[in-house]
């Protein structure tokens, strides 16, 4: 791989990785937060869900800046940003103000998902772009999992708080690397889409709003009446909206790549699951299986390693034989893995009831996430490719966002051992529903090796 490759590879990772540790390493710290700032567990779902709407809301608008106005100078400015929200969290004297400082950190995130992984695919194509894919993956996913055990860590020894401050070193050097990147940026008179981010912003808004509080309050409650009737008619108006103007930040013709519109019906899916599934163990761990922070950081250990060996190799077998077979048998696989946790009690036996559930889990993540990634964007023309990468991301986020906003509904105002139980079922069955998905809908589009 020549150096300038090479350099993008480490950037789109670098970029990218930030932003996905910081949605998986604040799971671990809720009840510390909790504890310190106050707040049930409303506070500890808005304090994840804060990051995910700005983040799920803003990062399609964000795809087209990227595209407007080049990759890496977007990458530059989200890095800059995130920066600044992460110290505002790592200060925070209310609740209330770190969850307006989770929502700014969401905004910048927005801007390093798209812009991360277009730089890949304009740099990468064939075979090549499938194992480039399955690097980026494979430590972006390990980011979900390793964030925890950093979290843990960070709790246990030192605070909460530099979970949030730990950030400022990656991202320098993230900076430093791509002022060193030769990347020629292109730059477009395209007007933006502010309409379209301002509809999908308050619909998503209204809709989590009233999935989270409405233990709380109850469905009958104007409280949740008001927000979920208005957020469901923006959303309706966003896809209308979308359909009728020129620069749509959500171009519906997309769509009509068959791949990309069975791979990203998979990842509702696929990710839906994970983000239950991951916001959960973390805290049933803790609060109900009396775990330190820790512990329960390094409960999720082994699928980081697994992931590490083997998502890059799954990514490059997707780039000679298809994604379908993987996108298939990969979410089965891990949804097996989160019905062997239904073994676990109060007094959780890690080795014997938790432990052969992570690895079947860590090998069907390993399986699925490159290949997905693959089939996604492999047919979409690579003058899209951050919008493309943006529909994609944003979908994976907004699917955790309502899917961890329905934990609520789920267990009620507290997670106990059968709300987990619960949560775990549903976990699984999105996971099956994800590969009978892939296997109906997925093609494999198989391409000659070209590195640009």
């Amino acid at each position: 791989m020549k150096r300038q490759l090479r350099l993008v590879l480490i950037v789109s990772i670098m970029a990218s990785f930030v932003a996905f540790l910081d949605g998986s390493v604040v799971n671990v710290a809720l009840p510390a937060i909790a504890s310190n700032l106050g707040g049930g567990l409303a506070v500890q779902q808005w304090v994840v869900d804060a990051y995910l709407i700005t983040l799920g809301s803003l990062i399609l608008l964000a795809g087209s800046l990227s595209d407007i106005f080049g990759r890496k100078r977007v990458l530059t400015y989200g890095l800059i940003g995130f920066g600044a929200a992460s110290i505002l969290c790592a200060i925070s004297p209310s609740s209330t103000f770190l969850i307006v400082a989770r929502g700014l950190q969401g905004l910048a995130g927005a801007l390093l998902v798209p812009s991360s992984l277009a730089i890949i695919i304009s740099s990468f194509s064939g075979k090549a772009q499938g194992k480039a894919i399955g690097q980026w993956t494979a430590w972006t996913g390990i980011s979900f999992i390793i964030g925890p055990l950093l979290g843990g860590f960070l709790v246990d020894t030192l605070s909460w708080r530099y979970i949030f401050a730990i950030n400022i070193i990656p991202i320098a050097v993230c900076l430093y690397l791509i002022s060193r990147l030769e990347l020629k940026d292109k730059i477009s008179k395209t007007k933006l889409d502010t309409g379209g981010a301002v509809l999908c912003s308050l619909g998503l808004f209204g809709v989590v709003f009233a999935l989270i509080e409405q233990p709380y309050f109850g469905w009958s409650s104007v409280v949740i009446l008001a927000p979920l009737i208005l957020g469901l008619i923006a959303l309706v108006a966003f896809v209308f909206y979308e359909s009728k103007i020129s620069n749509a930040m959500l171009p519906l013709s997309l769509f009509k790549v068959r791949n990309f519109s069975a791979g990203n019906i998979a990842t509702i899916s696929i990710y839906g699951g994970l983000s239950i599934a991951t916001f959960l163990i973390v805290i049933f761990l803790q609060q109900v299986g009396g775990f330190s922070a820790l512990n329960a950081g390094l409960a999720l250990m082994p699928v980081t390693l697994v992931m590490f060996f083997l998502s890059s190799q799954f990514g490059k077998l997707a780039g000679k034989y298809g994604p379908r077979l993987f996108m298939t048998f990969g979410p089965i696989v891990a949804g097996v893995g989160f019905l062997l946790m239904l073994s676990m009690n109060t007094h959780v036996n890690y080795l014997t009831e938790l432990l052969p559930g992570i690895l079947l889990f860590a090998l069907g993540l390993s399986m699925t996430v490159a290949p997905l990634t693959s089939a996604v964007l492999g047919d979409i023309d690579t003058r899209h490719s951050g919008i493309a990468s943006a529909v994609n991301n944003a979908v994976a986020r907004i699917a955790g966002l309502i899917t961890i906003a329905i934990v609520g509904v789920i267990v009620g105002s507290k997670i106990d051992l059968i709300g987990f139980q619960k949560a775990i079922i549903i976990t699984a069955i999105l996971m099956f529903a994800g590969g009978i998905i892939s296997f109906v809908g997925i093609r494999n589009n198989l391409q000659k090796e070209v590195v640009k």
